[in-house]
């Protein structure tokens, strides 16, 4: 015959007047961890005790009850209660609900309190998300559930942010198909379609990581930190249908445009409309664009402006400013650092006098007539304007004005392949997984040597232009070449000086340090020499030493040529011209100390990795990031390859062969023993699990 299972018995529950409780030193909670005595305090007093304490008889001496009970499960809560007592919100003898262990139990009181503390389930952030849903559409607002909740308003909009993802993808997260990361990854799109499609295509792999889903929802988007959208304003993009999508739970630099096309069209229109703007000044034209190549001026004239001239109103307006900014400087000469305020009126003086001695230009009518400007978007996004250039076919008809040479060093531009150079083209074709075999490394494109190489030359300009010692040398070595050995090809200086084109560019020319620096000592000389003659032979005569090889270096910089060109079999250069030329630049480019890491050059998708072999990729990260590195990403497709390799070898600084010349230290792998350097999370982890 079976026995019959014996039933248990609950412990009784009571209400117990709250002066007869004491708290139990058996409560195995010693350090406070989440929800402050403060806040559970104030949420009782607002909805209540949600939840009994647990309590057992204090015994005597003779092991009779005395009426007191010690509380061991429910500490946080007994010092809340105290706490409304001590603030006069409760009265001492106000009744706690209790449930009261018997006397004499062969259950601890430690054990209760642990128990208590262990054997609970914290809430699933779904149920916490469909709660506060529940409370918004009851008419709570956001604020108001987070302060009920004792959370920030950012957790709450958090949650309530997984209302854009897919319920079907929040059902595959309920039954533990997906992780919480991955769903949040999901929420900075609200389109259900797409977020099921992505998961569709990730489901059968093994990289499921956030930074890819991101990666794919927001492929087709603009960031809102591009600099276009910086031009044209968020506000105007949204106010025409345009939307925003927002990541809550990283830092997303403002969020993504999903709808390009109209960024770009808001864009030209306003650039359209700046151009109406300038065209009415009297120019004969204006030409629009997001950029311009970098050079693209070369083969124009420029009219000379001359310099709106300072008022006296304005002339005062500066030296008061300039009182005060001494005063200020004066007064917090010994401090460590400026208060706040002070800070920002030194700043704002500083901006004033600026925009004051930045004089406006004024052009003569009639040569505005035959002239005309450049209208486009600076890299920080504001509008950027290049007036008085003046097209070849309208500069005066004479003899003298030759047009500038546009050939590469003088040496046959002609004989540049139309379909490997694209003349005025910024960016390369890209190699694709089916232009390729797996493992071979193949020689670099001609085309992408040239561009590599257009970078180069244009590092060393700057570097040749601010080192005199080093440029005077060159000019007397290639003049001393061609007078006393009659040497004239395969120079590296072209001494004369002719100016050296770029045939071809890369994407990352115009915006590079070097474009910059040598732009601005350009435009800084010009503005000292004077236009006439006879008044600029006196002025270079009268010049100091110093500043005369200066401004000799900046001149011979122009002819600097270290391109790599393609050898055409009925070409005017020829194999050995391009060899000798490359060996000079080596040496140039180690005399002037030359770096390009320092001077800006990193790879990127645009400028190297997606435009070589998946072998030339792997070959990079291993040079740059070691073996182990370029193992973890041999298994990816090229276009995720290139991507993850320009994060990799972001700051190791490797260099492609083309630019390795004449660097003073070799570059070397990142020392990493265990190959995770760099790494996304998802690749570490595997390392860790091998």
């Amino acid at each position: 015959m079976a026995s019959a299972i014996q039933k248990i018995t609950l412990s009784s529950s009571r209400d117990i007047p709250f002066n007869k409780l004491v708290l139990s030193q058996a409560n195995v909670r010693r350090v406070k961890s989440g929800l402050s005595i403060d806040e559970l305090a104030a949420d009782i007093a607002r909805r209540g005790l949600l939840q009994g304490l647990n309590v057992r008889p204090v015994l005597d001496a003779e092991g009779a009850e005395t009426g007191t009970f010690e509380v061991p499960a429910g500490g946080r809560r007994f010092r809340a209660l105290e706490l409304l007592v001590k603030q006069k919100k409760l009265n001492k003898t106000a009744p706690v609900p209790c449930v009261v262990r018997e006397a004499g139990s062969p259950i601890l009181a430690e054990d209760d309190s642990l128990a208590e503390n262990v054997q609970r389930v914290s809430l699933h952030p779904l149920d916490q998300f469909r709660a506060f849903r529940t409370l918004l559409e009851k008419g709570l607002s956001e604020e108001e559930i987070a302060a009920a909740f004792f959370v920030p308003v950012t957790v709450v909009r958090q949650r309530l942010r997984l209302m854009t993802v897919s319920d079907k993808l929040l059902a595959v997260y309920a039954e533990d198909g997906m992780r919480l990361d991955q769903v949040i990854a999901f929420s900075i799109s609200d389109d259900h379609a797409r977020q099921e499609q992505i998961w569709e295509i990730l489901s059968g792999s093994h990289n499921r990581e956030p930074y890819l889903i991101r990666r794919m929802l927001t492929e087709k988007t603009v960031r809102a930190s591009d600099a276009r959208v910086r031009f044209v304003g968020l506000d105007p993009y949204v106010a025409s249908g345009g939307h925003v999508m927002r990541d809550l739970f990283e830092v997303d630099d403002g969020g993504w445009l999903n709808d390009p096309a109209l960024l770009d069209r808001l864009v030209m229109d306003r650039l359209g409309a700046a151009a109406d703007e300038i065209r009415a000044e009297g120019w004969k034209w204006v030409e629009t664009a997001l950029s311009f190549p970098w050079g693209h001026t070369r083969a124009f004239d420029e009219i000379e402006g001359r310099p709106v001239a300072i008022t006296e109103d304005e002339l005062a307006r500066i030296e008061a400013l300039h009182a005060e900014q001494e005063a200020i400087e004066a007064e917090y000469a010994q401090a460590d650092e400026l208060p706040d305020d002070i800070d920002a009126r030194l700043g704002e003086v500083e901006q004033e006098i600026e925009t004051l001695e930045t004089r406006p230009v004024t052009y003569d009518p009639a040569e505005m007539a035959r002239a005309g400007a450049f209208v486009s978007l600076d890299s920080d996004g504001t509008l950027l304007v290049a007036r008085g250039f003046v097209r070849p076919e309208d500069m005066p008809t004479d003899p003298d004005d030759d047009a500038v040479l546009t050939d590469a060093g003088g040496e046959g531009a002609h004989d540049v392949d139309p379909e490997d150079s694209g003349v005025g083209a910024v960016s390369g074709q890209v190699i694709t997984d089916d232009d390729e075999p797996e493992d071979e490394v193949k020689p670099l494109p001609d085309r992408l040597v040239t561009e590599l190489t257009v970078w180069r030359t244009l590092a060393l300009r700057d570097a040749f232009a601010s080192n005199p010692h080093v440029a005077l040398t060159e000019f007397l070595h290639t003049l001393c070449l061609v007078l006393f050995h009659d040497i004239y090809d395969g120079a590296c200086l072209q001494a004369g000086v002719r100016t050296v084109s770029f045939p071809v560019q890369g994407p990352d020319l115009a915006g590079s340090i070097p474009a910059h620096q040598v732009q601005a000592r350009d435009e800084a000389w010009k503005a000292d020499l004077p236009t006439d003659e006879d008044a600029l032979w006196r002025w270079l005569d009268g010049l100091d030493n110093d500043s005369r090889l200066a401004l000799l270096a900046d001149c011979l910089s122009h002819g600097v040529n270290a391109l790599y060109e393609k050898v055409h079999p009925y070409g005017a250069v020829s194999p050995r011209t391009i060899e000798r030329r490359i060996a000079r630049a080596d040496r140039l480019a180690a005399a002037l100390r030359l770096d390009p890491v320092e001077a800006g050059w990193t790879p990127t998708v645009d400028n190297y990795l997606g435009r070589v072999t998946k072998a030339r990729i792997l070959q990079a990260v291993r040079e740059g990031r070691g073996e182990q590195a370029a193992q973890m990403i041999a298994h990816l497709k090229k276009p995720d390859m290139a991507r993850e390799a320009e994060r990799l070898l972001d700051g190791s600084g490797w260099l492609p062969e083309a630019l390795r010349a004449g660097v003073p230290t070799p570059v070397e792998p990142v020392d990493d023993p265990t190959g995770r350097t760099g790494l996304p999370a998802f690749l570490s982890d595997e390392i860790a699990a091998e």
